[in-house]
């Protein structure tokens, strides 16, 4: 497409986008040279060399019950719920449009660079989250041997992407990430999916969820045929909070606080979106893409983000360059 989220969509958008979506925590630092990287390259890929050391410190129980089966609602013990959403059905739709975007540029074993891209980007998000943390890290282990090949074995099913394009209208609406190269410090990034459930007896209105590091239930409202609004609410991570396991095991779980949302879409390609949320964190979002506004000559995209303490930050930038480039007002 030639507008909107889709227009900007590659694996090097999703690359910036899901491997460092994690910096649009409240308690985590967006300034990259604070992200110890080399510590967390170290870290991680211990972990993913001695998963069974990882998970017999956390314990088989634990590791189970909390990572991999839905065996309890509490927040706290509630890990496999990103595991389930954003690893094996965002994961798998993911590597899905990977390879279609690789097949579509002409690149030969585009299923294999998509599964290669798809690797990457999750292990330099799981880089990112473990920062300078050092010792036993049981999520990667959980997402690369479990559920990210799952998602890339479901949805190389010709079946299963036809159910979730036709059905479900799934699409990825991640944020415009934005650069300050002054400051070096990331902006406005995070990876965000979406599906719409059409309602029986109706062509209008459709229910949606729109997820990422939160959650929004909603209502679609089509226009006409192309044009579609869409207004949801629900529940964001605000902080990461380290839970102090038994045995020194590194566990992590949420603080949520309120969020809600507008967004204008043409054909299922985001075209604005405007995010509202609590105290903390971006007070507001608002990101507009390519098509929205249109010059003689380009239609850039752009974003505004107010800050929990109240500043403003902008971004500009145009379809060549996965960043935009940022500023603080």
């Amino acid at each position: 497409m030639e507008y909107g989220s889709e227009s900007l969509y590659s694996p090097l958008w999703i690359l910036v986008n899901s491997g460092m979506g994690i910096l649009q925590i409240s308690n985590r630092n967006n300034h990259l040279p604070d992200i110890a990287f080399e510590q967390g390259i170290k870290n991680v890929s211990y972990n993913l060399s001695h998963p069974i050391t990882a998970i017999e410190q956390y314990g088989w129980d634990n590791f189970l019950r909390q990572e991999v089966f839905p065996s309890s609602i509490k927040l706290k013990n509630a890990q496999y719920f990103p595991n389930y959403s954003l690893h094996m059905i965002g994961g798998g739709f993911t590597y899905r449009k990977f390879s279609d975007w690789y097949k579509i540029k002409g690149f030969r074993h585009p299923r294999l660079l998509a599964f290669s891209s798809l690797m990457t980007t999750h292990f330099l998000n799981e880089v990112v989250e473990n920062n300078n943390y050092i010792g036993p890290n049981v999520d990667p282990v959980a997402d690369f041997y479990i559920f990210n090949p799952l998602g890339v074995l479901i949805f190389s099913s010709d079946k299963v992407c036809r159910f979730f394009r036709n059905t479900l209208h799934m699409q990825d609406w991640s944020f415009l990430s934005g650069i300050n190269l002054r400051h070096k410090s990331i902006y406005n990034v995070g990876q965000n999916f979406v599906i719409k459930i059409d309602i029986p007896k109706t062509e209008k209105f459709q229910i949606m969820y729109h997820w990422g590091c939160h959650g929004m239930l909603g209502l679609s409202y089509n226009r006409t045929k192309t044009q579609c609004f869409s207004v949801a609410g629900g529940l964001v991570a605000k902080d990461l909070i380290n839970i102090q396991h038994e045995n020194n095991v590194r566990e992590l779980t949420t603080e949520l606080i309120w969020t809600c949302g507008v967004f204008y879409d043409r054909n299922n390609s985001l075209l604005a979106s405007l995010i509202l949320s609590g105290t903390k964190g971006y007070k507001a979002r608002l990101n507009v893409y390519p098509g929205m506004i249109k010059t003689k000559h380009f239609s850039p995209s752009l974003f505004v983000n107010l800050t929990q303490d109240n500043q403003v930050i902008t971004g500009l930038g145009f379809r060549f360059f996965p960043f935009l480039l940022s500023q603080a007002l």
